[in-house]
């Protein structure tokens, strides 16, 4: 019953501005922000924010580690219990790439005062649902009101110390492996001006709220160099932050994993505000000359609760990819590590 009242129920979409991981702070502008916060020495803290990492990991003991992460972000669908289970999945998907395991979440809201509360009790049973669905314990949080609804987690973990997955291990001869299909901003922006299909908008909404935790149990037994989340920087950011200063990553773009009406949509010149942000502070990281602009939009597409982008050696690839198809159908190889040869991604 309460699923039923949840999709009779809707969030008013018009004055929430861009929604999902497309409302993060552009890349460019937040180095430049955290570049002037102060860096505390604190050996327990074993990965911070130098790297642009998931989420922050901290010693506990020989055996032990906290994984801490916290997102929250405007609604992108009208179905509020829907709104709560993506917010969540995105939330706890930071945990999974560092290779942790969540254990406790907090509710993170801003609510209008006048608004219905029914709608926010239907996000914070879709939140708890998938918190729930993680194997985590839901304790509480903290809301505000605010003019436009917000909701996330804060999320803690549990990784041992040498199993800790980062954005910066990978080394040249490595394959690149993606467990979602891309193009999740550009579906819901059509859908939001009444151009996709439904089967278009249920394949990106369920790839949204789906947890990347059976992605991650298959990652544990095999030997990853480097991984991450995609989300709102869209592929090409997540690949330039995972290359640094050091690596090229090499993208056939033709193995990319679409989501059904993607690229129809690229091609018929829909674009994102996320995207065209992405566009402008990565593109002189990359080098995509052999791909039309619709090919490109899909790599600077922002991704809401996106897959796990995995690094590990070639030869070990193949085994990876055969382990997560089961669980992840659109789980494919997208490229390789190159030593650095210029551009930080190469698209061919």
């Amino acid at each position: 019953m309460a699923g039923d009242r949840g999709r009779r129920l809707k969030i008013n979409l018009e004055d929430c501005g861009t929604g999902g991981c497309g409302a993060k702070i552009g890349p460019g502008d937040l180095a430049g922000l955290l570049a002037t916060v102060p860096r505390l020495s604190d050996p327990a803290l074993l990965v911070g924010f130098e790297t642009a990492d998931d989420a922050a990991v901290y010693r506990l003991d020989d055996s032990r580690a906290l994984v801490n992460t916290a997102d929250f972000f405007p609604p992108m669908v009208e179905d509020p219990r829907l709104f709560g289970r993506i917010a969540a999945a995105n939330a706890l998907s930071d945990v999974y790439a560092m290779g942790g395991r969540p254990v406790l979440a907090l509710n993170l809201v801003v609510f209008p005062e006048n608004e219905d509360p029914e709608i926010l009790r239907e996000i914070l049973a879709g939140g708890a649902e998938k918190v729930l669905e993680a194997g985590a314990s839901l304790a509480g949080g903290h809301s505000i009101y605010g003019r436009q609804p917000r909701y996330g987690l804060a999320v803690t973990g549990l990784v041992h110390p040498g199993k800790i997955l980062t954005n910066s291990g990978a080394r040249p001869g490595d394959a690149l492996i993606l467990t979602k299909p891309l193009g999740i901003g550009l579906i819901m922006s059509a859908h939001r001006g009444g151009l996709a299909s439904e089967s278009e908008v249920l394949a990106a909404t369920s790839a949204m709220e789906t947890l990347n935790r059976r992605a991650a149990e298959k990652l544990a037994g095999h030997p990853v160099s480097a991984a991450t989340d995609v989300t709102g920087f869209g592929l090409l950011g997540h690949l330039s932050e995972m290359a640094g200063e050091k690596l090229t990553m090499a993208l056939d773009f033709d193995s990319l994993p679409l989501l059904p009406g993607a690229l129809k949509h690229a091609r018929d010149f829909l674009s994102t505000a996320a995207g065209q942000r992405n566009r402008n502070q990565l593109s002189a990281r990359a080098d995509t000359k052999s791909l039309d602009q619709a090919s490109e939009e899909i790599l600077y597409d922002p991704q809401t609760s996106g897959g796990l982008l995995v690094a590990l050696p070639a030869k070990n690839a193949g085994a990876l990819l055969a382990d997560l198809l089961p669980v992840c159908p659109g789980a494919a190889v997208i490229g390789q590590v190159m030593e650095n040869e210029g551009p930080k991604v190469l698209a061919l």
